[in-house]
């Protein structure tokens, strides 16, 4: 919060333990404080209408100042002794004055409001911060566990590192792990935001607040309760929401100067005015003026709407790293995606095989296999899928940039990309399979080509779905990726990207983010680890698929926790409309106190007025910021006459 802002330097409702936010209005200590302000200025107002002694009145209108007082004044004095004014102590100065001048009943009508308007801050943040820990909230109270063979109960506090639970059909994952027996389709709806279960089996990461959908799950921990997933979120997610956006620091830069600016002018409207007219009258003008300049409006207006924004961007699948990234996200109008593990699943499988030399596809993917069996390069993986038996080659030495060579029976075996190997007669497939926006891996034995490989990494289904969306929404596409031109062309064209950068080294696409970055305000979207250097250049970089990946969340602004592309132009449109009210309200901010002010110098408004007008002012830039906290899906606009279907897509993590 800025500290020209209203609020407190005490802990929030700390009678109600560090970890739990107040839930309902009365559980607010400033508005518990307010009710009780307000029924001694009501009893005064009543005993001044039945005309009571004047001493019974002026003793109810005291009380009612000093308990709505206490709210303000003490933080006010206590920011002040650490050398920082704020709207506390012009509140507190207009007070003093006014009992000065004999206004007891308006130094107490100020006090009630201020003290309302605080408590509804208070309430406000504490509601979207709720909701934030309410992801801690889908951690189990136990958790089965199994130790020296016996099965126990734990509280999930008790979980260590290395132990094996035992999660049932229906119960939640009480930490982070790798399932070790057992398969299940996992709802993680209320993490990642994605609707449809994932599959998951041996080998597979879980995240602490899935359900397991089916049979049971022998899980081996790999964090603790308090490092796991869900805690990290909500860790990162409360530190980095003390970075300000730009409306937030243009509210701290108009209020930071306002305020001493304030105080002097009222200084200058009373000395001025009491040497050329009636001191009581200008004197109290001064104070009038005092509180119509407050700006505690201005300062809250920003802080409320990020803090509601960021909390429900969480409960969208969506971690902002603050109101910094929060504003950049609802300012983007240009959108670079990388390809594979963004457009792509990331999965690449065999889509073709050509062969030629009298060899069989069977025979060309057997000896494929043999070499890819002692490799760690990407494409392996697809290659060992479709072969139907594996017996290793012996020797096997990778070729940087090109491929691998090795042996097997005697047999010399090459594989690797054309240009290292002669296609020969199969020049026209390898053609073919690039245009087709795949891989061609080329097969050698004995120094004679035998088949050709097609290796693509499939586009997810909702890939052209969401570009179609974000152009409808008015953002620049472009696809940024590694892969040949051809490969890169043709899967653009499947997705309806016209703007293709293929063949990019890391450092090539850092540069031309820079280059993007000077047209329009530019979102660079990748996995968070090789895409490093563009995330960190772009205007706000988005990291697909980071749940449990702490490089991806550290390094983004912006982390989309699900593998589902269609929380991206979700996450865009609510951005935009938290921008939206955050201008809304500055703009608000502004506007009452240009128009409180000169009502307050030539006597229009008197104190009790301008209190009250300022803080419905108050209330309402509260209750508009609240307004980014709500949250709904989002639903991709179709165009007429479309087809396009609306699923989610479920994935394993890995």
């Amino acid at each position: 919060m800025s500290d020209v802002c209203c609020g407190h330097d005490k802990p929030n409702d700390t009678e109600h333990g560090d970890d739990r936010e107040p839930e309902r209005l009365w559980e607010i200590s400033e508005l518990r404080l307010a009710a009780v302000s307000g029924a001694f200025l009501l009893a005064a107002l009543i005993a001044g209408w039945t005309d009571a002694a004047r001493p019974v009145v002026l003793t109810l209108e005291a009380v009612a100042l000093a308990v709505g007082a206490y709210t303000f004044v003490p933080s006010a004095l206590k920011r002040l002794t650490a050398g920082k004014i704020g709207v506390g102590t012009l509140m507190t100065i207009a007070a003093v004055g006014a009992v000065i001048l004999g206004e007891v009943g308006e130094a107490a009508m100020l006090a009630f409001l201020f003290s309302i308007s605080e408590g509804l801050e208070e309430y406000s943040i504490a509601r979207t911060r709720r909701g934030l820990r309410a992801l801690l909230s889908l951690v189990p109270d136990e958790a089965t566990v199994l130790r020296d063979g016996t099965e126990m109960i734990v509280a999930p506090s008790e979980l260590q590192v290395g132990d094996r639970m035992l999660v049932k059909s229906g119960e939640r994952i009480a930490t982070d792990g790798v399932i070790r027996e057992g398969r299940t389709a996992l709802d993680t709806s209320t993490i990642t935001g994605e609707s449809v279960p994932v599959e998951a089996g041996p080998g597979d990461e879980v995240f602490a607040g899935s359900i397991n959908g089916a049979g049971v799950l022998e899980i081996e921990v790999t964090s603790t309760a308090e490092d796991n997933s869900l805690a990290r979120i909500v860790r990162i997610v409360e530190a980095e929401q003390s970075r300000k956006g730009a409306s937030q620091r243009l509210a701290d830069h108009i209020a930071r100067p306002l305020v001493p600016g304030i105080m002097i002018a009222a200084t200058l409207i009373a000395v001025v005015g009491s040497v050329f007219g009636d001191p009581t009258t200008w004197i109290e003008r001064a104070l009038v003026v005092l509180v119509a300049a407050s700006p505690c409006a201005l300062a809250i207006a920003v802080p409320v709407t990020v803090v509601a924004a960021i909390g429900a961007a969480s409960r969208l699948g969506a971690l902002v790293k603050g109101g910094a990234a929060l504003e950049a996200l609802g300012a983007v109008r240009g959108v670079a995606l990388d390809k594979t593990g963004t457009l792509t699943a990331n999965r690449p499988v065999v889509i073709d095989v050509a062969t030629t030399n009298g060899a069989t596809r069977e025979q060309v993917l057997d000896l494929a296999a043999a070499v890819e069996a002692r490799s760690e390069h990407p494409l392996a993986a697809a290659i060992l899928a479709a072969a139907d038996t594996i017996t290793p080659a012996t020797d096997v030495e990778a070729v940087t940039g090109a491929g691998l060579t090795g042996r097997r029976d005697g047999h010399a075996i090459r594989l690797g990309r054309p240009g290292w190997l002669d296609a020969g007669p199969l020049n026209d497939d390898v053609m073919r399979m690039q245009q087709a926006g795949a891989t061609a891996v080329l097969v050698e034995v004995d120094s004679k080509v035998i088949g050709a490989i097609a290796v693509r990494d499939e586009l997810r289904p909702e890939a052209a779905e969401v570009v179609a969306q974000l152009r409808r929404d008015g953002y620049h596409i472009s696809m940024l990726t590694g892969d040949n031109r051809a490969t890169a062309q043709a899967l653009a064209k499947g997705v309806g990207i016209d703007a293709v950068h293929a063949e990019l080294r890391p450092e090539d696409k850092a540069r031309l983010i820079e280059q993007l970055r000077a047209q329009r305000p530019t979102a660079m979207v990748g996995d968070g680890v090789n895409d490093a250097p563009a995330l960190a250049t772009a205007d706000l970089g988005i990291a697909m698929g980071a749940m449990g990946t702490d490089v991806a969340i550290e390094t983004a602004d912006v982390a989309l926790m699900g593998e589902d592309l269609r929380h991206l132009p979700e996450t865009f449109r609510h951005a935009r409309r938290a921008r939206r009210i955050m201008l809304q309200n500055v703009g608000l901010s502004l506007a009452i106190i240009a128009a409180l002010v000169p009502l307050a110098l030539v006597g229009v408004l008197g104190l009790a007025a301008v209190v009250l007008v300022h803080e419905v002012a108050e209330i309402v830039v509260i209750a508009n910021g609240v307004r980014a906290g709500r949250t709904k899906t989002l639903a991709l606009d179709t165009p007429q006459g479309s087809s396009v279907p609306h699923t989610t897509v479920g994935t394993a993590s890995h």
